[in-house]
C-alpha cells in the first residue's frame, strides 16, 4: 500500500476512535514527527479527508478536524438531502440491474450486523459508518445522472462528517437497514415512484433521529 493510502488510514482511524477531536489543529510538522513520515504522504492524505469532508482548511490556519454539526446545519443538510437523494433514487429504479442490487444487498447486511457494537468497537463503527455511504453512493452512481451525482458528491462530505462526528444513527442501526431495505425492494421493483417516496422517508427519519440524539 502506498505511504500516502497508509497515512489516510491512520488518520481516518484516529478521526474515528476519538483520538483527533473535532476542531483540533492538524499541524503537519507535528503528525510527521509523531508517525516518523515525511510531510509529502501526509499532505496526500490530508487532501483526501479534506475532500472527504471530515478535514478542512483554512488560509493562515492550516488542516484541523471538521467540527460537530449546528443544529441549523443538520436542518438544512437534511432539507437538501432531501431534494436531491429522491430524485437520484427514482432515476435508479429506471436503471437497476442484478449486480447493482446484489451490491446493496450487501451493504444492508452490513449496517445491520455492525450496529450493536458500534459504540464500542471502532471496526464495527467505521464498517457501519461505511456501508451506510457506500449504499447512497451506489444508487448515485446507478442513476446514470452526472449533474445528479454531482450534486450528490457536493453534499457527501458534509454526509461523511455527519455520519462520523455526530456518531449518527448507529443506535438504530436496525431501523437504519429496514429503510434501506425497502429502498431497495422498490429500486428491485423497478418503481421510481416508491422508490422516491421510501428515499425521502429514510432521510427524514435519520435526521429526525440524529436531531433527537444531539438536537
Amino acid at each position: 500500500m502506498p505511504l500516502a493510502d497508509r497515512m489516510y488510514e491512520v488518520l481516518l482511524t484516529q478521526l474515528m476512535d476519538g483520538t483527533r477531536k473535532p476542531g483540533e489543529p492538524l499541524n503537519i510538522g507535528a503528525i510527521s514527527r509523531e508517525l516518523k513520515v515525511s510531510q509529502t504522504p501526509l499532505r496526500e492524505a490530508l487532501a483526501r479527508l479534506e475532500h472527504s469532508g471530515l478535514v478542512q482548511r483554512e488560509a493562515l490556519r492550516g488542516y484541523f478536524v471538521a467540527p460537530v454539526f449546528t443544529k441549523r446545519e443538520m436542518t438544512k443538510l437534511a432539507a437538501a438531502r432531501e431534494l436531491i437523494e429522491p430524485a437520484i433514487a427514482a432515476e435508479s429504479a429506471l436503471r437497476r440491474t442484478p449486480e447493482f442490487l446484489a451490491e446493496l444487498a450487501v451493504t444492508i447486511d452490513e449496517l445491520a450486523g455492525s450496529g450493536a457494537s458500534a459504540d464500542t468497537d471502532s471496526d464495527s463503527f467505521r464498517l457501519y459508518w461505511s456501508s451506510d455511504a457506500r449504499f447512497h453512493s451506489l444508487i448515485a452512481a446507478q442513476a446514470d445522472n452526472p449533474f445528479l451525482e454531482s450534486a450528490f458528491h457536493a453534499l457527501s462530505g458534509h454526509v461523511q462528517r455527519f455520519r462520523l462526528f455526530m456518531k449518527a444513527g448507529h443506535a438504530h442501526a436496525g431501523q437504519a437497514a429496514d429503510e434501506h431495505q425497502r429502498i431497495l425492494d422498490a429500486l428491485a421493483a423497478g418503481d421510481p415512484v416508491v422508490a422516491s417516496q421510501e428515499m425521502l422517508a429514510h432521510v427524514k427519519a435519520a435526521s429526525e433521529r440524529a436531531l433527537a440524539e444531539h438536537g
